[in-house]
């Protein structure tokens, strides 16, 4: 499976990176492939080690602007002129969306996903993965939104929330029929 992991390039406290590079683990040791927006500094390179150190792929997603900082030697590296084409590709080539602690840009590529999957343009599996409580307000302004009316669908539908890397990934396996 091609997981695509929206996530800071930050350089960020252990109680991120430590899930993070475990999330990491679990997708190189099931063999799946890490599609992310290919830096080589921060979590991004946190979690790219993890999974090139667990056994599974690499494949980053760049762009023109950022391109000096992004890793070398992966499996596959594709830059894209700016930041629109950047979300487009990151989200061609995945199977799944995992949403990992982040900033502005996080939150962009997340409602990005959450867009299409509400107006059912895609049926990927999403899972916003709510490390040290970072989205617990934002799960809280998703649960309002859907009990006021603001969503179409069902936020289940839309996205998982999982507290811990193994229940992220253990739901993407899952929705994907991936044992």
């Amino acid at each position: 499976m091609n997981i695509c992991v929206f996530l800071s390039a930050a350089d960020l406290a252990d109680r991120y990176t430590l899930p993070a590079r475990e999330f990491a683990r679990l997708i190189g040791k099931g063999g799946h492939t890490l599609v992310w927006g290919g830096s080589d500094v921060g979590l991004m390179k946190v979690v790219a080690d993890g999974v090139e150190e667990a056994g599974g792929r690499l494949l980053g997603v760049s762009v023109e602007f950022l391109s000096a900082k992004a890793r070398q030697g992966v499996d596959e590296m594709v830059v894209a002129k700016d930041l629109a084409e950047r979300k487009r590709l990151l989200l061609e080539k995945a199977d799944a969306v995992v949403i990992m602690v982040g900033g502005t840009g996080t939150l962009d590529e997340a409602t990005e996903i959450l867009e299409l999957k509400k107006h059912g343009h895609t049926d990927m599996p999403v899972v916003l993965l709510n490390t040290a409580g970072f989205y617990d307000g934002l799960k809280e302004q998703f649960h309002r939104m859907e009990a006021e009316g603001f969503l179409p669908r069902p936020l289940s539908e839309l996205v998982f929330f999982a507290e811990e890397p193994v229940g992220a990934l253990a739901y993407l396996e899952e929705s994907r029929g991936v044992a």
